[in-house]
């Protein structure tokens, strides 16, 4: 496997302002954390993006730089503000393209938004990865929200479901060089967890897991032990900090140097002091809330963010 290529964190990412946000009838059968909002869809854009504009200024303040690209009203694309599920930006210079389960969610790749971050930001491009041709069969990855990635030792860890299958997945460990560890997992229902990264995170020497919601007792310590082997302090979280996301945070370092985690300020109230001083032992803690967002299209402060790792030309 190839390893020590690409850093785990990221000073920059990737955001979509959304212009007709609302939650998605196509993707609700799928994803039960959604739909919780009884606001109006122009409520919900309206209210959608305050905390979009509220989460972009604190992670600027906190030394991340955000690259905002604006949504298009034509076609209406209302998970727009989720862009990990359709794009990955890689060390290499390699962005990779997904195969989405929603169709009114395959209008949201956008290779315009590649070409501005190629001639406006000067960021290297040297491969475009379709992986989108997998729909064509109803076989679907939907970007580092089907995987969490471990950057530097090429491992995806992936929770199966309708949105997350193993065709796909397949094609993206050959032409990635990853290693796949696959499991099932569920709520405290029983019902299958949509998206991996609402399950776990991978920093660079810290990773949160629901482990409880692995369903199979030789999956739950298979994972847990590969995040172990590979350096990571590993925190448990409970079904009800799953429900709040704080399985859905992000580690991302900033101008200086310095690690920072980003959650929503409901995954942020979920946590324990404990738990917040291993956190903060290990980044500084940002977290905005975003209540409509997470209410309405059943995302966190992870699936808005794009982590992107293009090489700059020195």
């Amino acid at each position: 496997m190839s390893s020590g290529r690409e850093s785990q964190l990221t000073s920059t990412v990737l955001m979509i302002r959304p212009v007709r946000f609302e939650s998605n009838p196509m993707t609700a059968a799928s994803n039960r954390f959604q739909g919780k909002s009884r606001a109006s869809p122009g409520e919900q854009q309206e209210q959608a993006r305050r905390e979009f504009d509220g989460l972009v200024n604190a992670l600027r303040d906190n030394g991340i730089e955000v690259v905002v690209i604006e949504d298009t009203v034509e076609p209406h694309t209302p998970d727009s503000i989720f862009p990990n599920n359709w794009i990955s930006f890689h060390a290499d210079g390699r962005v990779v393209l997904y195969p989405m389960e929603a169709e009114n969610r395959r209008t949201e790749r956008r290779l315009d938004i590649v070409e501005t971050l190629d001639a406006d930001f000067g960021f290297s491009v040297t491969e475009i990865v379709d992986l989108s041709h997998h729909e064509q069969d109803e076989h679907y990855l939907e970007g580092t929200g089907s995987m969490v990635l471990d950057r530097v030792n090429h491992i995806a860890y992936a929770c199966l479901s309708t949105r997350t299958q193993l065709d796909a997945l397949g094609e993206f460990a050959q032409r990635m060089e990853y290693e796949v560890i696959t499991f099932d997992a569920v709520d405290r229902d029983g019902v299958p967890i949509y998206h991996t990264n609402v399950l776990m995170n991978v920093g660079e020497k810290f990773a949160v897991i629901c482990d409880a919601a692995i369903s199979r007792d030789d999956q739950r310590s298979a994972v847990l032990q590969r995040l172990r082997d590979t350096g990571h302090e590993v925190m448990s979280l409970s079904y009800e900090q799953l429900d709040a996301f704080a399985g859905n945070m992000l580690e991302l370092r900033n101008k200086d140097g310095a690690r920072v985690i980003a959650m929503s300020q409901q995954a942020f109230d979920s946590l324990s002091p404990d738990q917040r001083s291993l956190l903060e032992a290990n980044g500084a803690v940002l977290s905005a809330p975003i209540e409509t967002i997470e209410a309405s299209a059943g995302g966190s402060v992870r699936c808005m963010l794009a982590e992107i790792h293009l090489p700059k030309p020195i």
